[in-house]
């Protein structure tokens, strides 16, 4: 296995503990720098039941990707009401899957699309033996997916946490992508936020996951595609142009968000760090400490652009674990299916069944909008 970065620093002043659930899956607790709570947590003391077997995958034999068939997801919680939020501090009404009060938590899901190797020693072998395209190929979906909890709140998103909690949860994501790289069987981490019943979100609570593949996905796989015929410095050059153009919504020292060249959607904005770094755990304490504030007033924006908040999915691309780390940036991409006050795009023919996009509002419109959005949201709810 070749070695990972070793740039990784850790925030000293962000503790974290870690525990077990009742069925053996990791706990993680995160503490704001002024936390209120005690280091010592409460033991989950709930009777579970063994986890369930680990998803299997199959290769479609048309385009070599491979498809998680995870049936144990069908059972999963769907919009409960407040008081059986399974990701609140656990009561006594209230079994939770958190079984203390806590700041940020993130623990293995109970029924992942991508898990441990229980007992199937059906696993990828390497990249190379997933690459190969044959019929009727399966293989055990190893990896990992976590649920990132941002707060003990019912309700809520990203957007809605205070200065000090975001940072905790950037801290959070870099910590876990740095863990999560060492695991030999994965080889891409994936950090990300659904929002909105809109998009498909089954709990109000304001979470995300950070899913890890045994494989480089497909969205990544172009994105390689795209380097390697560009040449060296394709995300510096982006940044670059994007810079010098009217669609940049929000710049820092460290970090720029636009509006792309090519959205795809109606709310598109892209994020990038200046400097190159890969993943989450190469950043340095100033580019989260930026981080913090300028993705809080991103969203908040992006929720001011109507009367009622915006659905959306805040994709954090991250480059795979062990290969292209020189080529692939670490950059956001959030996107939201509105494009109106009552109106949504939904993927038709073209875009579902042939990938082939057509947008409904021009990207300089968006930018205009958004910035104008980030500029009431600020004035109203500063950061």
């Amino acid at each position: 296995m070749p070695p990972l970065d070793d740039t990784f620093v850790i925030d000293p002043a962000i503790a974290s503990s870690t525990q077990r659930l009742a069925d053996g899956r990791e706990l993680i607790y995160f503490d704001d720098v002024d936390t209120t709570l005690p280091a010592e947590r409460l033991p989950d003391a709930r009777e579970l039941a063994p986890r369930p077997p680990t998803a299997s995958m199959r290769q479609d034999p048309l385009t070599g990707e491979w498809i998680s068939i995870a049936a144990a997801r069908q059972n999963r919680v769907m919009l409960p009401p407040a008081n059986l939020d399974p990701l609140a501090p656990a009561s006594p009404s209230n079994p939770s899957e958190i079984p203390d009060q806590y700041d940020v938590a993130v623990f293995e899901n109970k029924s992942p699309s991508f898990g441990p190797l229980l007992e199937d020693a059906n696993a990828p072998v390497d990249l190379a033996d997933l690459k190969t395209i044959g019929i009727g190929r399966t293989r055990t979906s190893v990896g990992r997916c976590e649920v990132v909890s941002f707060s003990p709140s019912s309700t809520g998103s990203f957007g809605s946490l205070s200065r000090t909690r975001a940072r905790t949860v950037i801290e959070a994501w870099a910590r876990r992508t740095h863990a999560l790289s060492q695991i030999d069987s994965i080889q891409q981490v994936f950090p990300f936020e659904n929002r909105g019943e809109q998009i498909g979100v089954t709990l109000h609570h304001p979470h995300g996951q950070i899913y890890s593949y045994p494989y480089v996905t497909p969205r990544t796989q172009r994105l390689i595609a795209a380097s390697e015929a560009y040449g060296p410095g394709l995300f510096a050059d982006i940044l670059a142009a994007e810079q010098a153009d009217e669609r940049v919504v929000l710049a820092g020292e460290h970090w720029t968000a636009f509006i792309p060249f090519a959205a795809r959607w109606p709310v598109e904005v892209h994020l990038l760090p200046h400097r190159h770094v890969p993943d989450f755990a190469a950043t340095s304490l100033e580019e989260r400490d930026e981080l913090a504030v300028l993705y809080l007033r991103l969203l908040r924006g992006v929720d001011a652009l109507y009367d009622t908040p915006t659905p959306y999915i805040a994709a954090w691309h991250q480059a795979p674990t062990r290969v292209h780390r020189d080529e692939l940036r670490l950059h956001l991409q959030l996107t939201s299916p509105r494009r109106g006050a009552d109106r949504l795009k939904y993927l038709a023919g073209s875009e579902a069944a042939m990938g082939a996009w057509i947008g409904d509002v021009p990207p300089e419109t968006t930018a205009t909008a958004l910035r104008a959005a980030i500029a009431a949201a600020d004035e109203e709810n500063p950061v």
